[in-house]
């Protein structure tokens, strides 16, 4: 029997929100950084080259190694734990992020230079990402809190950071340029990294395998981990339904995010304070949609809400920009925009968390974020191409067409019935054997 200090990391007979607290906090600090950096880093590119394609080129250079190397290091946080793998590459981020402002201030940052910091970003920032959400099952089951409520509040973090990441990247952008914005996303990289390190219970976020047997000192391979990974996602029809539907509109969202919306900022006159504006509005919409989806969600419908959410967040961005509509109508729009994609994470990543074993968690996970990610390096990359080819208008008609018809075609698909039918919730549970061990080592540290 454990008491309630092995369970929360906090004091004996008092329950503690220190685990999942601290996850969401590092989360926070680490994803308003990157958000300041939606609007810094295109800007940047645009105001030095004034070029569409160069700045879709340095997204596709951020995102590729994001996806790639998300994908392979699955593997390894379920084998070194999450919480190591958090706090460094949270770390390397900084570093590389920091670099750009300050070799372009000594006249040291060359185009192709600019393509390699911003890879290593990316390939940092993956594994990252990939180790906080895996942390959230485990926090929310100490803390005991329901899963859907954790996966919403985890949505909750992702959205709250877009609005003051977004709302504080425009405003420094437009006061003090985009190189102190990235300036800043370097030292929220930090932080997150201090928050992971040092703030977390020292027996939290360790490596899930399950110990070796004596016939056998070493765990599995790499390779096996990863092929274990690959086999149990291809046999579950829903979930590679939900990714390759994710995969497609993530490509859509990166046209949106990384060139539309800045190009669409340039030839209004608009500027970035209106990018930071129109991205803050629909994240605190966005925190509002998972506020009440972490509250209400596992009581509603799930397949009516996730394509709800998707139908409000998808097409109508693109189309009102293509309007040339007035910026309190666009504002509007955004904020509804917001709202609905609110309900769409915290589902899915119930789905998600349920149908998966915790020991494979890391690897599926990753497998999963990478192919449903797996659009985004194109998303800026075709962008930039399209509206140097055709312009911005014909642009923004086709993404919001296309955004309209993948969503709705995919949920008419007859596996998504499946989303309503809870399953595998006692997967999610640590065997006797994992929980002993976890709770002698947190008595012992």
């Amino acid at each position: 029997m454990t008491d309630d200090a092995s369970e929360t990391g906090g004091i004996p007979g008092k329950r503690s929100l220190r685990p999942l607290g601290g996850v969401l906090a590092a989360m926070v600090v680490s994803l308003t950084g990157t958000r300041i950096s939606v609007v810094a880093l295109p800007w940047f590119v645009l105001v030095t080259t004034g070029s569409a394609t160069q700045t879709g080129l340095v997204a596709f250079c951020e995102m590729t190694p994001y996806v790639v190397v998300k994908a392979f290091t699955g593997p390894l946080v379920d084998r070194i734990g999450p919480r190591a793998v958090s706090w460094t590459t949270d770390l390397a981020s900084a570093i590389a992020t920091a670099a750009v402002p300050l070799l372009h201030a000594l006249d040291l940052l060359s185009f192709p230079l600019l393509l390699a910091l911003v890879a290593l970003i990316g390939a940092a920032r993956g594994p990252g990402d990939l180790a906080k959400e895996v942390m959230v099952p485990e926090a929310a089951e100490r803390d005991r809190v329901p899963l859907e409520r954790a996966t919403g509040l985890s949505g909750v973090i992702e959205r709250l950071a877009s609005t003051v990441g977004l709302a504080v990247g425009g405003s420094l952008v437009a006061l003090l340029g985009p190189l102190t914005g990235l300036a800043v996303n370097a030292g929220c990289f930090a932080l997150g990294s201090v928050i992971i390190k040092l703030a977390l219970p020292r027996g939290m976020g360790h490596a899930a395998e399950e110990a070796p047997s004596p016939a056998r000192e070493t765990g599995p391979g790499y390779w096996r981990r990863f092929g274990e990974g690959f086999t149990f996602l291809r046999g579950e029809p829903l979930l590679l339904s939900v990714i390759i539907m994710c995969g497609i509109t993530n490509l859509l969202d990166a046209a949106i995010a990384s060139v539309l919306v800045p190009v669409w900022a340039r030839e209004s006159g608009s500027g970035p304070s209106a990018i930071g504006l129109m991205g803050s509005v629909m994240g605190a919409a966005a925190v509002g949609g998972s506020l009440i989806a972490a509250v209400v969600a596992h009581r509603l419908r799930r397949r009516v809400v996730v394509l709800t959410g998707f139908l409000l967040a998808g097409a109508p961005r693109f189309l009102i920009l293509a309007f040339d509509a007035p910026l309190g109508a666009i504002l509007a729009v955004f904020a509804v925009s917001g709202f609905g994609a609110g309900f769409v994470n915290p589902v899915l990543g119930a789905v998600l968390v349920e149908r998966v074993p915790r020991r494979m968690l890391g690897r599926v996970n990753a497998l999963g974020d990478s192919l449903a990610w797996a659009g985004i390096p194109l998303g800026g990359l075709l962008a930039g191409a399209a509206v140097t080819a055709v312009g911005l208008v014909p642009v923004l008609l086709a993404c919001g067409t296309a955004y309209f018809l993948t969503t709705n075609l995919a949920g008419l698909r007859p596996e998504w019935r499946d989303i309503d039918r809870t399953r595998g919730r006692d997967v999610l549970k640590l065997q006797p054997e994992e929980r002993a061990s976890q709770d002698s080592e947190s008595v012992a540290t």
